[in-house]
Formats: C-alpha cells, sequence, structure tokens
C-alpha cells in the first residue's frame, strides 16, 4: 500500500486536541486507539494523532475531571483496552471550549478575510 502525503497535515493549536477527544467521546466509550483513527477518519487524513501526544492529553482529560476511564475487555475480545467516557464536567467543558473555538474562528475569519475585500 503506498504511503499517503504527509505535506497536508496540520498541527494542532494548543488545547485543540483535548476539544477533538472531548468530541469524539460525545458519541459514546472509546479506547486511544478508536480515538485516533475517528480524528484521523473525519478530518479526512489531515490529522494524524500520535500517541506521544494522545495519551499525555488523555491523562490530562482525566486528571481533570473531564473524562473517566476503565478497563474492558470488547465483546468477542480477548484483549483487554481502557475505555475513555465523557463526564457531565467533560460535556460541560466541551459546550465551553465549542464556543471559544466559534469565536476564535470568526476573528480568524475576519482578518484573512476582512468585509468589502474581495
Amino acid at each position: 500500500m503506498p504511503k499517503k502525503d504527509c505535506s497536508n497535515r496540520i498541527e494542532l493549536m494548543k488545547g485543540t486536541l483535548d476539544m477533538l477527544i472531548l468530541r469524539t467521546l460525545l458519541f459514546g466509550a472509546a479506547n486511544g486507539h478508536e480515538i485516533a483513527k475517528h480524528i484521523q477518519r473525519t478530518t479526512d487524513d489531515v490529522l494524524q494523532v500520535e500517541h506521544g501526544s494522545l495519551y499525555p492529553a488523555l491523562h490530562r482529560l482525566e486528571r481533570r475531571g473531564w473524562v473517566v476511564s476503565k478497563w474492558e475487555i470488547p465483546k468477542g475480545g480477548k484483549r483487554e483496552f481502557k475505555y475513555y467516557r465523557l463526564t457531565p464536567a467533560g460535556k460541560k467543558q466541551l459546550t465551553a471550549e465549542r464556543s471559544e473555538w466559534r469565536r476564535l474562528v470568526a476573528s480568524i475569519g475576519r482578518v484573512m478575510e476582512p468585509a468589502g475585500e474581495g
């Protein structure tokens, strides 16, 4: 299988990974691999989360009380995986971060594409 061109990948801004993880867990519990693959798939491979970034972020979110984890064996599986779930505090945090994200995107848009230009 040919290797994909990595030149179209984007570095995540600080805090963005946390928001993407929280958003992914809104769909339900997932293990780290599933979280990373979901982000990769939904961004058409533009964002690829490395384990060296993902697991420290998951541990940080857990320390803040925004996610909880539990070791489980998936249905029909033989191996145990650590599954992460969003807490009510995590849902509240996601709402706050989504609001900030929209504000940031709108602000950048006003600089990059000022009204009346074009």
